[in-house]
Protein backbone atom coordinates (compact mmCIF):
# COMPACT_ATOMS: atom_id res chain seq x y z
CA UNK A 1 0.00 0.00 0.00
CA UNK A 2 1.78 3.37 -1.05
CA UNK A 3 -0.55 6.16 -0.55
CA UNK A 4 1.19 8.27 -3.10
CA UNK A 5 3.46 7.37 -6.06
CA UNK A 6 6.42 8.85 -5.43
CA UNK A 7 8.71 7.00 -8.34
CA UNK A 8 6.00 8.44 -10.59
CA UNK A 9 5.60 12.12 -9.57
CA UNK A 10 6.53 14.72 -11.91
CA UNK A 11 8.66 16.43 -9.31
CA UNK A 12 10.69 12.82 -9.06
CA UNK A 13 14.09 13.53 -11.23
CA UNK A 14 14.36 9.86 -11.28
CA UNK A 15 11.93 8.65 -12.25
CA UNK A 16 10.54 5.28 -11.36
CA UNK A 17 12.79 5.17 -7.97
CA UNK A 18 12.96 6.07 -4.68
CA UNK A 19 16.23 6.12 -3.10
CA UNK A 20 17.13 6.59 0.26
CA UNK A 21 19.70 8.72 0.35
CA UNK A 22 20.91 11.43 -1.62
CA UNK A 23 24.10 9.24 -3.11
CA UNK A 24 21.29 7.16 -4.55
CA UNK A 25 23.00 3.81 -2.89
CA UNK A 26 19.64 1.85 -2.32
CA UNK A 27 16.56 2.28 -4.79
CA UNK A 28 13.39 1.66 -2.15
CA UNK A 29 10.88 0.85 -4.98
CA UNK A 30 13.31 -1.45 -6.81
CA UNK A 31 12.40 -3.68 -9.67
CA UNK A 32 10.77 -6.18 -7.40
CA UNK A 33 8.24 -4.24 -5.60
CA UNK A 34 4.47 -4.72 -6.14
CA UNK A 35 1.90 -1.94 -5.30
CA UNK A 36 -1.32 -3.46 -4.91
CA UNK A 37 -3.36 -0.36 -3.40
CA UNK A 38 -2.13 3.06 -4.64
CA UNK A 39 -3.39 6.65 -4.11
CA UNK A 40 -7.03 7.20 -3.31
CA UNK A 41 -7.09 3.18 -2.92
CA UNK A 42 -5.43 3.53 0.65
CA UNK A 43 -8.22 3.91 3.00
CA UNK A 44 -8.71 3.10 6.35
CA UNK A 45 -11.52 0.85 5.17
CA UNK A 46 -9.46 -0.91 2.87
CA UNK A 47 -6.36 -1.65 5.04
CA UNK A 48 -8.49 -3.04 8.13
CA UNK A 49 -10.72 -4.94 5.42
CA UNK A 50 -7.28 -6.49 3.82
CA UNK A 51 -5.96 -7.61 7.48
CA UNK A 52 -9.68 -9.33 8.35
CA UNK A 53 -10.46 -10.89 4.72
CA UNK A 54 -13.73 -8.84 4.98
CA UNK A 55 -13.77 -8.77 0.93
CA UNK A 56 -16.57 -9.40 -1.77
CA UNK A 57 -15.54 -12.94 -3.52
CA UNK A 58 -15.08 -11.11 -6.75
CA UNK A 59 -12.05 -9.09 -5.09
CA UNK A 60 -8.47 -9.91 -6.89
CA UNK A 61 -6.44 -11.77 -5.50
CA UNK A 62 -3.71 -9.45 -5.95
CA UNK A 63 -5.27 -7.62 -3.00
CA UNK A 64 -5.76 -9.87 -0.68
CA UNK A 65 -3.75 -11.09 2.23
CA UNK A 66 -3.58 -14.86 1.61
CA UNK A 67 -2.59 -15.96 4.89
CA UNK A 68 -3.47 -18.78 7.41
CA UNK A 69 -2.74 -20.03 10.71
CA UNK A 70 1.14 -20.65 10.17
CA UNK A 71 1.96 -17.58 8.44
CA UNK A 72 4.16 -14.93 9.60
CA UNK A 73 3.14 -11.20 8.87
CA UNK A 74 5.07 -8.00 9.23
CA UNK A 75 3.67 -4.69 8.87
CA UNK A 76 4.87 -1.79 8.96
CA UNK A 77 3.48 1.76 8.68
CA UNK A 78 4.83 4.92 8.46
CA UNK A 79 3.16 8.89 8.20
CA UNK A 80 1.54 11.57 9.70
CA UNK A 81 0.40 10.62 13.57
CA UNK A 82 -0.02 11.56 16.73
CA UNK A 83 -1.45 9.84 20.21
CA UNK A 84 -2.90 6.56 18.92
CA UNK A 85 -3.78 7.57 15.73
CA UNK A 86 -2.39 7.60 12.28
CA UNK A 87 -3.26 9.57 9.08
CA UNK A 88 -4.37 7.84 6.06
CA UNK A 89 -4.31 10.58 3.21
CA UNK A 90 -4.87 13.68 4.91
CA UNK A 91 -8.13 13.36 5.80
CA UNK A 92 -9.21 10.48 8.13
CA UNK A 93 -7.55 8.28 10.47
CA UNK A 94 -6.85 4.77 11.60
CA UNK A 95 -6.94 4.26 15.48
CA UNK A 96 -4.82 2.39 17.86
CA UNK A 97 -8.09 0.49 18.52
CA UNK A 98 -9.33 0.14 15.00
CA UNK A 99 -5.72 -1.86 14.77
CA UNK A 100 -6.20 -3.73 17.68
CA UNK A 101 -9.88 -4.90 16.86
CA UNK A 102 -8.53 -5.88 13.24
CA UNK A 103 -5.42 -8.54 14.86
CA UNK A 104 -7.57 -10.20 16.88
CA UNK A 105 -10.42 -10.41 14.17
CA UNK A 106 -7.59 -12.25 12.28
CA UNK A 107 -6.69 -14.68 15.76
CA UNK A 108 -9.98 -14.74 16.19
CA UNK A 109 -10.14 -16.12 11.94
CA UNK A 110 -7.18 -18.13 12.03
CA UNK A 111 -4.81 -15.54 10.22
CA UNK A 112 -1.18 -15.57 11.51
CA UNK A 113 0.88 -17.07 13.24
CA UNK A 114 2.54 -14.30 14.59
CA UNK A 115 3.17 -10.84 13.69
CA UNK A 116 5.81 -8.02 13.69
CA UNK A 117 4.21 -4.72 13.54
CA UNK A 118 6.58 -1.68 13.25
CA UNK A 119 5.70 1.51 13.12
CA UNK A 120 7.30 5.12 12.38
CA UNK A 121 5.42 8.31 13.05
CA UNK A 122 5.28 10.67 15.78
CA UNK A 123 3.94 8.90 19.18
CA UNK A 124 4.27 5.60 17.66
CA UNK A 125 4.80 3.62 20.52
CA UNK A 126 0.82 4.75 21.39
CA UNK A 127 -0.15 2.62 18.15
CA UNK A 128 0.67 -0.78 19.99
CA UNK A 129 -1.04 0.51 23.64
CA UNK A 130 -3.94 -1.36 22.64
CA UNK A 131 -3.46 -4.56 21.17
CA UNK A 132 -4.68 -7.60 23.01
CA UNK A 133 -4.05 -10.81 20.75
CA UNK A 134 -1.69 -13.19 21.58
CA UNK A 135 1.28 -13.50 18.87
CA UNK A 136 2.19 -10.04 18.04
CA UNK A 137 5.56 -8.31 18.64
CA UNK A 138 5.50 -4.67 17.99
CA UNK A 139 8.56 -1.81 18.19
CA UNK A 140 7.73 1.99 17.55
CA UNK A 141 9.77 4.78 16.59
CA UNK A 142 8.75 7.42 19.45
CA UNK A 143 7.73 7.38 23.07
CA UNK A 144 4.20 8.84 23.53
CA UNK A 145 4.86 13.12 23.84
CA UNK A 146 7.79 12.56 21.16
CA UNK A 147 8.09 13.47 17.59
CA UNK A 148 9.93 11.11 15.04
CA UNK A 149 11.86 13.06 12.60
CA UNK A 150 13.09 12.94 8.97
CA UNK A 151 16.59 11.63 7.64
CA UNK A 152 18.62 14.32 5.59
CA UNK A 153 16.69 16.03 2.91
CA UNK A 154 17.27 15.30 -1.00
CA UNK A 155 17.68 18.57 -2.53
CA UNK A 156 17.31 17.39 -6.16
CA UNK A 157 13.65 16.53 -5.72
CA UNK A 158 13.13 19.36 -2.74
CA UNK A 159 12.09 16.71 0.27
CA UNK A 160 13.01 14.04 2.94
CA UNK A 161 12.70 10.53 1.18
CA UNK A 162 13.27 8.64 4.42
CA UNK A 163 12.55 9.03 8.05
CA UNK A 164 15.52 9.09 10.42
CA UNK A 165 14.17 5.75 12.01
CA UNK A 166 13.18 3.56 9.00
CA UNK A 167 16.68 4.57 8.08
CA UNK A 168 18.60 3.12 10.42
CA UNK A 169 16.63 -0.02 10.61
CA UNK A 170 16.97 -0.30 6.76
CA UNK A 171 20.12 0.55 7.16
CA UNK A 172 20.79 -2.68 9.88
CA UNK A 173 18.54 -4.88 8.05
CA UNK A 174 21.18 -4.32 4.79
CA UNK A 175 23.25 -6.78 6.70
CA UNK A 176 20.97 -9.62 7.17
CA UNK A 177 20.37 -12.17 4.39
CA UNK A 178 18.25 -15.64 4.18
CA UNK A 179 20.73 -17.49 6.77
CA UNK A 180 21.53 -15.34 9.30
CA UNK A 181 20.98 -16.30 12.79
CA UNK A 182 20.70 -12.18 13.95
CA UNK A 183 17.82 -12.32 16.26
CA UNK A 184 15.05 -9.76 16.94
CA UNK A 185 17.17 -8.58 20.28
CA UNK A 186 19.76 -7.49 17.42
CA UNK A 187 17.87 -5.46 16.03
CA UNK A 188 16.20 -3.80 19.02
CA UNK A 189 19.92 -3.03 20.34
CA UNK A 190 20.75 -1.59 17.52
CA UNK A 191 18.69 1.69 17.80
CA UNK A 192 20.90 4.58 18.12
CA UNK A 193 18.84 7.16 19.81
CA UNK A 194 21.35 10.40 19.22
CA UNK A 195 21.18 9.18 15.58
CA UNK A 196 17.29 8.50 15.49
CA UNK A 197 16.40 11.67 17.22
CA UNK A 198 13.65 9.93 19.38
CA UNK A 199 13.81 7.20 22.06
CA UNK A 200 12.04 3.79 20.38
CA UNK A 201 9.98 1.32 22.12
CA UNK A 202 8.98 -2.53 22.23
CA UNK A 203 6.61 -4.41 23.13
CA UNK A 204 7.18 -8.21 23.75
CA UNK A 205 4.32 -9.47 26.47
CA UNK A 206 2.22 -10.68 23.43
CA UNK A 207 4.57 -12.42 22.06
CA UNK A 208 5.11 -16.25 23.11
CA UNK A 209 9.15 -16.45 22.03
CA UNK A 210 12.58 -14.73 23.64
CA UNK A 211 13.56 -11.62 21.63
CA UNK A 212 17.10 -13.46 22.00
CA UNK A 213 19.51 -13.85 24.08
CA UNK A 214 20.04 -12.58 27.62
CA UNK A 215 22.84 -9.88 26.91
CA UNK A 216 22.41 -7.01 25.23
CA UNK A 217 18.45 -7.34 25.89
CA UNK A 218 18.59 -7.01 29.13
CA UNK A 219 20.43 -3.52 28.75
CA UNK A 220 17.72 -2.41 26.21
CA UNK A 221 17.26 1.25 26.31
CA UNK A 222 20.42 2.12 29.08
CA UNK A 223 22.71 3.19 26.52
CA UNK A 224 24.10 6.27 25.36
CA UNK A 225 21.19 8.90 24.63
CA UNK A 226 18.33 7.18 26.21
CA UNK A 227 16.61 9.62 28.92
CA UNK A 228 13.32 7.30 28.90
CA UNK A 229 13.26 6.72 32.48
CA UNK A 230 13.85 2.87 33.58
CA UNK A 231 15.74 2.51 30.63
CA UNK A 232 13.78 2.93 27.31
CA UNK A 233 10.43 1.44 27.13
CA UNK A 234 9.73 -1.99 26.52
CA UNK A 235 6.65 -3.76 27.31
CA UNK A 236 7.26 -7.38 28.64
CA UNK A 237 10.84 -6.59 29.91
CA UNK A 238 9.83 -8.62 33.28
CA UNK A 239 8.75 -11.61 31.19
CA UNK A 240 11.78 -11.87 29.06
CA UNK A 241 13.14 -14.50 31.62
CA UNK A 242 10.83 -16.83 31.83
CA UNK A 243 10.53 -17.60 28.57
CA UNK A 244 14.18 -18.32 27.91
CA UNK A 245 13.70 -20.68 30.79
CA UNK A 246 10.87 -22.51 29.07
CA UNK A 247 13.57 -23.08 26.77
CA UNK A 248 11.41 -21.55 23.70
CA UNK A 249 13.40 -20.80 20.36
CA UNK A 250 14.65 -17.23 20.19
CA UNK A 251 12.83 -15.05 17.70
CA UNK A 252 15.09 -15.00 14.48
CA UNK A 253 14.61 -11.45 11.97
CA UNK A 254 14.37 -14.15 9.08
CA UNK A 255 11.42 -15.04 11.22
CA UNK A 256 9.67 -12.40 9.40
CA UNK A 257 11.70 -11.40 6.79
CA UNK A 258 12.46 -14.59 5.24
CA UNK A 259 9.87 -14.37 1.68
CA UNK A 260 6.89 -13.92 4.42
CA UNK A 261 3.79 -11.89 3.41
CA UNK A 262 4.60 -8.44 4.19
CA UNK A 263 1.57 -5.63 4.31
CA UNK A 264 3.72 -2.53 3.96
CA UNK A 265 1.48 1.04 4.88
CA UNK A 266 3.03 4.07 3.61
CA UNK A 267 2.21 7.59 4.12
CA UNK A 268 3.40 10.08 2.13
CA UNK A 269 7.22 11.61 2.54
CA UNK A 270 7.72 13.67 5.22
CA UNK A 271 9.95 17.04 6.08
CA UNK A 272 10.95 17.40 9.69
CA UNK A 273 9.23 16.42 12.03
CA UNK A 274 6.54 14.20 10.71
CA UNK A 275 3.91 14.82 12.49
Amino acid sequence: MLADDAACNERNSFAGSVYANPGRHLDLYGENIEVDYRGYEVTVENFLRLLTGRLPPSFPRSKRLLTDSSSNIFIYLTGHGGNEFLKFQDNEEVSAHDIADAFHQMYEGGRYNEIFFMVDTCQANSMYSKFYSPGILATGSSVVGENSYSHENDYDIGVAVIDSYTHYVLEYMEKVNKTSRLTMADLFTSYDVPKIGSHPGVRSDLFDRPLGPEHPMNEYGRGRGWTVEGGGEWVGREMEAEKRGRGLREALITDFFGGVVEVDVDGEGTDSPSY
